[in-house]
């Protein structure tokens, strides 16, 4: 079959002790093996396992790496995943299998035409499509190259199979700022934005040379294979990279969301964006006012402890199922890819993708608060988060106000120096994120009420009203 590689060919040494001569004769013979039997004329293309018994796909013959991380997937239990639910039927099988789902074939293919047991499992091929004319010629140019971009409907990539009621990973997707914001076509070749609004510069800038359908056209958005390895991996849910490690270059949340945390005088933006990551660890964020009195990294709130295992996905991969309360059978799997943290839910709790519903604990769905251990309760969630904003709001607002009786002179971004009033503007930018109040309120608290003094103290100005300026979170001890 002309297969090409060492990995792909079977050495057989034969050794003959010639007992008379004393002498050892070593031949080696070296063979193609039978990487299939013939296949099915209905399959089009598609050739499957070698071994289905024991999971070994033709690819892996060769691509022997990928076949072990793969092994180590759900893709690879997924026939088997979906006998054990005691629900199989024929209607499931196409994305448990491998098939005309997930690829540009539009026809039924593989398992869909065939029911052959070779092409069980989602295997390699469910993306890549059929691989006969790759294998019967692997040396050509005629690579089988998967498809990474996803949208509802789509016949063709990860979405095929991952949508709909039963997983609707695509639908909330697209609800998502992955899937919509970040999905923005200006943002992906812009320098400086790339990295992490476009798909192809997050890949390459992590140092990801991986082929596929849509590379050299920077079309490519946040989608599913961007945070996932589609082959499989060492971290969980096939995450590029790890969740619950505290470091902005290696969590692959914070790997984006950890963009101008500090004020970078470079730039003629010196506010705040997507400064999560850093606000979320307590380290590297802010501007520090002069006797600031903790040092970065003490000042961590409950969200961004080992409390919160899993750090940013501990509260914004929020998934869960939505049960009938009369009969407790299922209404809705939600995944937690609108990645929202308190999404809002109609009166039977389900997702409606909206943002401007009320943050109370009947409007919105609390599961990801209580449910990891920080809270008690959903109720008591909801309370916290309201103390919590409304506090730091009141401080913001306080701030605002002084450094609006600070000359004008001291907000120049020309006269090469960063005044106590451009840092304390900074915090207030910071600080008027809502999200800032949940992901550190101790910190952000911390940073406020001394920016407040520090303007108060440098410029001679009054206090704008009676707010309080003495924590009322509790603080780590000086």
């Amino acid at each position: 079959m002309g297969i090409q590689g060492s990995r792909a060919l079977f050495t057989l040494l034969a050794y003959s002790v010639l007992a008379a001569s004393g002498c050892v004769d070593e031949t080696i013979v070296l063979r193609n093996p039978d990487l299939y039997t013939e296949l099915p004329a209905a399959a089009e293309g598609f050739i499957g396992y070698t071994d289905a018994g024991a999971r070994l796909t033709v690819c892996g013959n060769c691509h022997v790496e990928k076949q072990g991380d793969w092994l180590a997937t759900g893709h690879a239990n997924a026939w088997k995943g979906l006998q054990d639910t005691g629900y199989a039927s024929e209607s499931c099988e196409g994305c448990h299998a491998t098939g005309e789902l997930g690829n540009a074939v539009t026809e039924l293919a593989g398992h869909g035409a065939t029911r052959d047991p070779r092409y069980q499992d989602v295997q390699c091929e469910a993306c890549h499509g059929p691989g006969l004319t790759h294998v019967s010629d692997p040396s050509g140019t005629n690579h089988p190259l998967a498809p990474l971009q996803v949208a509802v409907g789509s016949t063709t990539g990860c979405g095929e199979c991952h949508q709909g009621n039963h997983t609707p990973f695509v639908e909330e997707w697209t609800e998502s700022r992955h899937g919509y914001g970040a999905y923005a076509p200006l943002y992906r070749t812009l320098t400086g934005c790339k990295q992490c609004h476009g798909g192809e510069a997050a890949l390459e800038s992590w140092g990801i040379q991986a082929d596929y359908v849509e590379k050299g056209t920077n079309s490519l958005g946040i989608t599913c294979a961007v945070c996932h390895d589609p082959h499989g991996g060492p971290n969980e849910g096939q995450l590029r990279f790890p969740l619950g490690v505290p470091d902005v270059d290696q969590n692959l949340c914070m790997k984006c969301h950890q963009n101008r945390a500090v004020p970078n005088l470079d730039l003629p933006n010196r506010e705040p964006h997507s400064p999560e990551g850093p606000l979320l660890l307590g380290r590297d964020v802010g501007w520090l006012p002069p006797g600031f009195s903790y040092e970065r990294g003490t000042v961590v709130g409950t969200h961004g402890s080992e409390s919160n295992a899993k750090l940013c996905a501990g509260c914004h991969v929020n998934a869960f199922e939505v049960t009938d309360p009369q009969t407790g059978g299922h209404v809705f799997t939600s995944t937690g890819h609108s990645f929202k943290a308190i999404p809002c839910v109609d009166g039977e709790g389900i997702p409606t993708g909206s943002d401007n519903c009320a943050k109370t604990a009947t409007a919105r769905s609390f599961t990801s608060c209580a449910a990891g251990g920080c809270h008690g309760s959903p109720q008591s969630a909801a309370t916290a988060m309201d103390l919590a904003q409304s506090r730091i709001a009141d401080l913001v607002s306080e701030l605002n106000a002084v450094l609006a009786k600070v000359p004008a002179a001291e907000f120049s971004p020309t006269d090469n120096r960063f005044t106590s009033a451009e840092g304390a503007k900074f915090n207030a930018a910071l600080g008027s994120d809502p999200s800032s109040a949940v992901h550190n309120p101790l910190l952000m608290e911390a940073l406020l009420i001394a920016s407040i003094n520090e303007v108060k103290l440098r410029y001679n100005v009054a206090a704008a009203s009676a707010v309080v300026l003495v924590p009322t979170f509790s603080l780590p001890a000086r």
